[in-house]
């Protein structure tokens, strides 16, 4: 097969059937936009294959050019999609989803088949510093066991996580890299039943920034959490970043 030919036919793999409500209110690079988001986040179209040109698509669905360009955009702007130089436009890896609910990343990932793997990168025992011992509600006398890792998700890196835990509950280091924490902590007789948690956005720093396979000051989503037992002692306080172009949270929201 002559070089054309070979890319025509991955051209070709990554045609969408897409069916469009032309008299829908809905815009038709909305329209579009959503089929193509669906169909990557699905796993119909996967990542690094490369996707239809704009002209071709456009003249299959019968839209404009501008229309199908602003369809496509939106999905670069999203992440879902890259434009390359020489190569075309590709799939991205699709971004973590996951719900603001009372669950583990490892737990999460797990279940929506996301293959987690997890890398210890530091394993300390000692005090506290001021703020954590706030958090743990003890003594800066008393020692906690401060446990650093780096989550990945189908071999992509996606969160450096810090956790403080209460020496006479936390894990072994070797339990850490082929289970989750909160796992972990079941298996001791511990039950998280109550955090408080808090999520904003901050740049990378260079270690970081290194270890998400990031640039150097990337937005990154952070996460501070900290979990109660049965009986409302605290359990654990963590400090967890996470690459912004890789994940977001999920909310849903009840009018009272």
């Amino acid at each position: 097969m002559t070089t054309s030919n070979t890319a025509a036919a991955a051209t070709e793999a990554a045609q969408l059937p897409v069916e469009l409500n032309r008299s829908s209110p809905v815009p038709l690079y909305f329209q579009l936009a959503q089929a193509i988001e669906s169909a990557i986040l699905q796993g119909v179209l996967a990542p690094g294959e490369r996707f239809e040109n704009e002209l071709a698509l456009a003249k299959r669905l019968s839209l404009s050019r501008p229309t199908t360009r602003r369809a496509i955009q939106e999905l670069v702007d999203k992440g879902l999609l890259v434009r390359k130089r020489g190569v075309g436009t590709q799939v991205v890896q699709s971004p973590v989803h996951r719900p603001v609910e009372l669950t583990s990343l490892f737990d999460d990932l797990a279940r929506a088949g996301q293959n987690p793997t997890t890398r210890l990168l530091d394993y300390q025992v000692g005090p506290p510093t001021h703020d954590v011992a706030q958090e743990l509600n003890i003594s800066e006398t008393t020692d906690v066991v401060t446990i650093r890792r780096l989550r990945s998700t189908n071999g992509e890196p996606l969160a450096v996580m810090v956790n403080y835990l209460p020496g006479d509950i936390a894990p072994d280091p070797d339990e850490l890299e082929t289970q989750g924490l909160y796992s972990s902590l079941r298996t001791r007789g511990v039950h998280i039943r109550l955090a408080r948690q808090r999520i904003g956005a901050r740049a990378a720093d260079r270690d970081e920034a290194a270890l998400l396979d990031e640039k150097y000051k990337a937005p990154l989503l952070t996460m501070h959490r900290t979990a109660f037992d049965d009986s409302g002692s605290v359990v654990e306080f963590g400090a967890h970043v996470y690459r912004a172009s890789r994940y977001y949270f999920d909310t849903t929201l009840v009018d009272r």
